[in-house]
């Protein structure tokens, strides 16, 4: 099973993750664009056994949304948001999609939220898209 390793923007924050995401996608929700000040939010969801922490200090944001407890964790040194535990997703660790090394995950397969996308934002259509 292969390892890949993501870190926040300094690089004092790491993660590790083994396998392939369960879940691959792009969101256009409020949350998500606020959490990353962009149209969307890329994450990668792995299973809570096949996520680990490898270095730095993990700071909290939690928090009751409409769909439940969220809690964001962000790195002490730069702020950047790495990974994140939501209700909507129990046993699931989502990972900010670029945190990883360019190319080493593969394209996401799905677009949440859609009603909120950005009308300039073109996908492919073979993604899947969900309202």
């Amino acid at each position: 099973m292969a390892a890949r390793k993501a870190s926040c923007c300094c690089g004092a924050l790491r993660v590790e993750v083994l396998g392939e995401p369960l879940l691959n996608a792009i969101c256009h929700c409020d949350n998500c664009q606020r959490r990353t000040g962009s149209a969307f939010g890329w994450s990668c969801y792995f299973g809570e056994d096949h996520f680990s922490e490898i270095g730095g200090e993990a700071l909290a944001y939690v928090f009751e949304s409409a769909s439940g407890r969220q809690e964001r964790r962000f790195c002490a040194d730069c702020g950047s948001t790495l990974y994140w535990r939501s209700a909507v997703f129990p046993g699931l660790v989502g990972v900010a999609g670029g945190s990883f090394a360019p190319g080493s995950i593969g394209e996401p397969t799905l677009s949440a939220s859609e009603t909120r996308r950005c009308a300039w934002l073109r996908l492919p259509d073979f993604w899947q898209h969900l309202p």
